[in-house]
């Protein structure tokens, strides 16, 4: 089988058995979840009621930080608990014995104190600084600021109706939101690595609303032949993307390469929630304009 035999071979939903409001209401469910979980974490775990803090938790490129490598036999289990400070992270080196240690903590004496008594050897230490830590914060959230801003008007003058493009906007906020609460969910912080995951996943959900806002507003044929037409084109590009992705997070997993599982992972967070928004969301919002919100 071909790849090109796949679109012909993904099935025909029945959109005709749903209302608009039952195929907006589980991606609107979701995604209010995930901006539950989101504000929760931001007073309740990572700030206080009176002074909120972060809604996903920070790695040390945003929190400043301390990187070593050591040379142990022990499993990273063991390691963290034979070390005498908060460790973050164990990450073995794959085909040595090494293992990258990562805290918050900058205190180098201490680290360095007890790495040597738990009988390991350091091979290398770099630091973050707190303050170049809460710059990266600031031009982070700039930049995936600036970048959604940047998208929305760009939807806006492309189609020139306020439905059709705040559903594109609404579907990639959602595309963003839901897999940040998943980030929490699964312990995963947020480096800079994930950030630009985040920003992908911005590109993605704009590909995907974009191709079926066309084909149902700017090509012949009916409302839902246009559908299918682009669920051909559009769901076969997204599961392929999935694939790779979680193909990537496994080999990077298993050979031990740093921010790539993590990357991967954020990635099928948020093109599983992009099928679902782009198909379901999306969709009810234009067959509402399409049949209900422009004048005939």
């Amino acid at each position: 089988m071909s790849v090109r035999d796949l679109p012909d071979r993904l099935p025909e939903i029945d959109y005709t058995k749903y209302t608009n409001r039952q195929l907006a209401a589980i991606p609107l469910a979701v995604l209010g979840v995930s901006l539950l979980i989101l504000v929760g974490w931001s007073l309740f775990v990572t700030g206080q009621p009176a002074s909120p803090g972060s809604p996903v938790d920070l790695g040390i490129a945003f929190t400043g930080g301390t990187e070593v490598q050591i040379v142990a036999t022990d499993s990273p289990s063991a390691i963290e608990s034979n070390l005498g400070f908060q460790v973050d992270s164990v990450q073995p080196v794959r085909g040595s014995d090494r293992y990258i240690v990562t805290t918050q903590s900058t205190n180098t004496e201490q680290i360095q104190s007890a790495i040597s008594s738990a009988g390991y050897e350091q091979i290398s230490m770099s630091e973050t600084a707190a303050s170049f830590g809460a710059d990266s914060v600031q031009l982070a959230l700039m930049g995936i600021a600036v970048a959604f801003v940047g998208m929305s008007l760009v939807i806006f003058i492309l189609f020139r109706t306020f439905v059709p493009s705040i559903a594109v906007v609404i579907s990639a906020f959602s595309d963003i939101v839901i897999p940040i609460a998943l980030m929490n969910v699964f312990g995963i912080k947020l480096s800079l690595g994930t950030v630009a995951a985040l920003l992908m996943l911005i590109g993605y959900s704009v590909d995907s609303d974009v191709l079926l806002n066309n084909h149902i507003l700017r090509r012949r044929g009916g409302f839902y032949e246009s559908t299918y037409r682009a669920m051909r084109t559009g769901v076969t590009m997204t599961l392929t993307s999935i694939s790779a992705m979680a193909v990537m997070t496994i080999a990077a997993y298993l050979m031990g390469i740093p921010l790539l599982p993590e990357i991967g992972i954020v990635l099928v967070f948020g093109l599983s929630a992009d099928l679902m928004n782009t198909y379901m969301l999306n969709l009810s919002l234009l067959r509402w304009y399409k049949y209900e919100g422009v004048k005939q």
